[in-house]
């Protein structure tokens, strides 16, 4: 398959080369600035399958639904399913849909006539006629509220939208590909989510494996990685020390293919030799050790696990005695200012390590005074 590229409108650019095929996005100097992932590789027998799977898939012109953690790469998967689709030469259009606040989301989704609200000054196209002919990927799907689902549904199902402020239906021809890094069935049990749209979405559920379940495609992305900020930073590419190798396969990577890529470029700028050498991964101190099996690291990781809790349990046990006043709002605050200052106030990726919606979130960052 060779070197696949996407540019900003989701055109695919193919370049000959050896090896696993690889799928990137064009503009990398933009996409390293997100938390999404910013390459694919089809080397492990998981992402084997996974390529089969989007090939089969590609073709047809129903709902897909792309599962996986943060930085596995769904976009990519959603951009190379349009690529390989009869709608390749359409736009493909890409959303976060917990980027736009409650009041302003179904304007980005389905348009707005002039003066429908107070900002409205003029008329506006939504995603969904933007993406008219071609593909629309809807990532954190999880994140719509519950007003807009309804709305989603009915776009699905009547093929149509209505702009705010508007009664006029407009036609669409779409192809719908959703996302998420949540559990959407937990969603559904607890009355986040529709069970309808649900069930309207998950025609072809694509799950892409975490990059510590298909060790296949570690060394490939890493060496691809090395390839890309050795260009940046105008230096030789070093080689791989046996226990450099080692430990990139052994290390759980609970930020996937963003963080093995970040963990790459911060060991290029550290290096002082021509061998990456363990020490200039820096990798946290969660690490598997050194020489341990499969079983084993699993064993290392239940029991930092188990003590971590221990320790947790501890120091509630601690609090709750002392009988303070405000007990749940206060380890409630403690506990989300906690993992936003964690994530570098990056509300999406607070959001998945809490378990919770971005919109969630944002009500509690603002009833903390964090935004307002």
């Amino acid at each position: 398959m060779g070197h696949i590229e996407f540019n900003e409108y989701g055109e695919a650019e193919y370049k000959a080369r050896s090896g696993p095929p690889v799928i990137t996005f064009k503009n990398l100097n933009q996409v390293s600035l997100s938390i999404r992932a910013s390459a694919l590789v089809f080397e492990d027998p998981e992402s084997c399958k996974l390529l089969s799977l989007i090939e089969r898939v590609a073709p047809s012109d129903v709902t897909a639904f792309i599962m996986g953690e943060t930085g596995t790469g769904k976009e990519l998967v959603a951009r190379h399913l349009h690529a390989l689709s009869p709608r390749k030469h359409g736009p493909f259009a890409a959303i976060n849909c917990g980027a736009f606040s409650e009041s302003l989301v179904e304007s980005e989704l389905f348009g707005h006539e002039k003066g429908s609200f107070t900002g409205a000054v003029s008329s506006k196209q939504g995603w969904f006629e933007s993406a008219n002919g071609g593909t629309l990927f809807l990532d954190e799907i999880g994140d719509l509220p519950l007003s807009t689902q309804v709305k989603l549904l009915r776009v699905i199902q009547q093929r149509e939208i209505v702009r705010v402020g508007s009664r006029k239906a407009t036609p669409i021809d779409v192809r719908l590909v959703a996302a998420t890094n949540v559990n959407l069935e937990d969603a559904v049990k607890a009355g986040r989510f529709r069970e309808d749209l649900y069930y309207r979405i998950n025609v072809v559920p694509i799950q892409i494996a975490p990059l510590r379940n298909r060790v296949g495609d570690i060394l490939p992305l890493a060496e691809h990685f090395l390839s890309i900020y050795k260009n940046r930073l105008h230096t030789k590419q070093p080689i791989l020390a046996p226990e450099t190798i080692k430990l990139l396969h052994d290390y759980p990577w609970p930020g996937n293919i963003r963080e093995l890529e970040n963990v790459i470029h911060r060991a290029l700028l550290v290096s002082d030799g021509n061998e990456l050498r363990p020490r200039d991964l820096n990798l946290p101190a969660i690490q598997l050790a050194s020489g341990a099996s499969s079983g084993a690291a699993a064993d290392n990781a239940f029991h930092y696990a188990s003590n971590e809790a221990c320790t947790l349990d501890k120091a509630l046990n601690e609090i709750i005695q002392s009988e303070p006043e405000h007990l749940y709002e206060t380890v409630n605050r403690k506990l989300v200012l906690s993992a936003y200052t964690y994530c570098r106030q990056n509300q999406v990726q607070t959001a998945r390590v809490l378990g919770i919606s971005r919109n969630i979130l944002r009500t509690l960052l603002k009833q903390f005074g964090v935004i307002q």
